[in-house]
């Protein structure tokens, strides 16, 4: 579910992509190691991470009950800071044609690989894809065909410190749910109290990562109003960033800064030692919060959503696995990449990494056993999840709807969103078919 540094390593695969993609009708180096019935997966964290400790099970149990006499080695290649380690290997084997014969990928980037021929089409392989979640068929389609599959899923909501809210007179009884979301305006009223009360901003919303967070998370609001990075066909931005929607929700997120409800120099784990009453963010802090912040009692509420539309609108997307379109194994490979993202996988990697599941029986399933938070994401998610746009240029223009956020909040420089708007969907056309 860490994408955050994702989009500056992806747009400098792009140049590799390009060049593999003229050169992939011969065979796949790294796929003709061992027999024909032994494949070899890449995944982008490290054996001793929790993703980690659920694929070495996850591996066993494939190996051991396939059926077929498949076997499936896979190999630990964790990412750094900045996106590097895995994206390095990866961008080394498009050059050499030495891809595995599974590989992981964040999802949005499936179109780029789909369209530069790196990855190959998985309908036949993966079954029961009708209980997938909307928004990972979605992210994995490429023209018509699946080309990944994601093994889970993401969401954000607004998380809460119960004691600062209800020191500020805030009646968490009266809070919104999925079920009864808040609007920018409602949400608005909340953070006037709090700003008012400590003085300070009153929520983190991660203005300072100045990365795919930017375009991930607050897409939603663009949705939400009724805007969109592009149009339905794909080939214009312009008329969908730069609409009446989309100028509605950038005024929101203009706003965040212009009434100093929050900052683009938020204290580093503000929320999580009681700095701020508020934060943007999305499962992988429940983890921070229960694991080494336990002093502060916390809630989760859904994101806000347009007055106009009354729609609330939340993110999706995280890794996901594809084929290589090279590997002379791809029964092997598809068997593989369908028991990783079957029911019982899914509910293990959701368990052991807390994140959200990829289909809807493993969501119904672990909404029983959750955390209270954590149903919040779940149930936001099944209902409101909305993916990123399916773009073969996807990494270029989620850098310009990133730059679009970060110049909005340049509150002096930038007071007409929509001239601000017009300028970044000009950008965005320029790359498009």
């Amino acid at each position: 579910m860490k994408f955050f540094k994702q989009t500056t390593v992806a747009v400098t695969l792009l140049s590799a992509l390009a060049l593999a993609g003229c050169g992939n009708n011969g065979s796949n180096k790294a796929s003709e190691k061992g027999d024909n019935k032994t494949v070899t997966l890449w995944v982008q964290y490290s054996e001793e991470s929790a993703e980690g400790q659920v694929m070495s099970q996850s591996i066993k149990d494939f190996n051991k009950n396939n059926g077929k006499g498949y076997t499936a080695k896979v190999e630990y290649i964790p990412r750094s800071g900045s996106g590097g380690g895995y994206e390095d290997k990866v961008n080394a084997a498009l050059t050499t044609n030495t891809l595995p014969d599974v590989l992981t990928m964040d999802g949005p980037n499936t179109a780029a690989y789909a369209k530069s021929g790196i990855i190959a089409p998985i309908d036949d392989y993966v079954t029961n894809k009708d209980d997938l979640l909307p928004s990972i068929v979605d992210e994995g389609t490429y023209d018509g065909k699946l080309y990944s599959l994601g093994y889970s899923e993401s969401g954000v909501g607004i998380f809460y410190n119960k004691k600062m809210l209800e020191d500020a007179g805030v009646d968490i009884a009266s809070l919104p749910t999925v079920e009864n979301p808040w609007t920018y305006d409602q949400y608005n009223e909340l953070f006037a109290t709090l700003t008012k009360k400590y003085n300070k901003p009153a929520i983190d919303v991660g203005f300072d990562d100045h990365s795919e967070w930017l375009m991930y998370a607050f897409t939603p609001f663009v949705w939400s109003s009724g805007g969109d990075v592009v149009n339905k066909s794909g080939e214009k931005s312009t008329g969908a960033l730069d609409n009446e929607g989309s100028i509605e929700a950038f005024t929101f997120i203009q706003g965040l800064i212009k009434n100093g409800y929050s900052t683009i120099t938020p204290e580093k784990n503000g929320f999580q030692t009681g700095v701020y009453p508020l934060k943007m963010t999305g499962s992988w802090t429940m983890q921070e919060m229960d694991s080494k912040y336990t002093d502060i009692e916390y809630g989760v509420l859904p994101l806000p959503m347009s007055p106009k539309t009354k729609k609330l609108v939340s993110p999706t997307g995280s890794w996901a696995y594809g084929m290589s379109a090279t590997t002379e194994k791809k029964d092997a490979a598809g068997a593989l990449i369908d028991f990783l993202g079957s029911e019982q996988e899914v509910y293990d990697m959701s368990v052991g990494n807390s994140v959200l599941p990829s289909r809807k029986s493993t969501s119904d399933r672990l909404a029983t056993e959750v955390s209270d938070q954590m149903k919040v994401l779940l149930e936001q998610n099944a209902k409101t999840g909305h993916a990123r746009p399916v773009l073969v240029k996807y990494p270029q223009i989620s850098r310009i709807v990133q730059d679009t956020v970060t110049e909005s909040t340049y509150v002096d420089q930038n007071s007409d969103i929509k001239a601000l708007l017009e300028q970044k969907a000009k950008e965005i056309d320029s790359l498009l078919p």
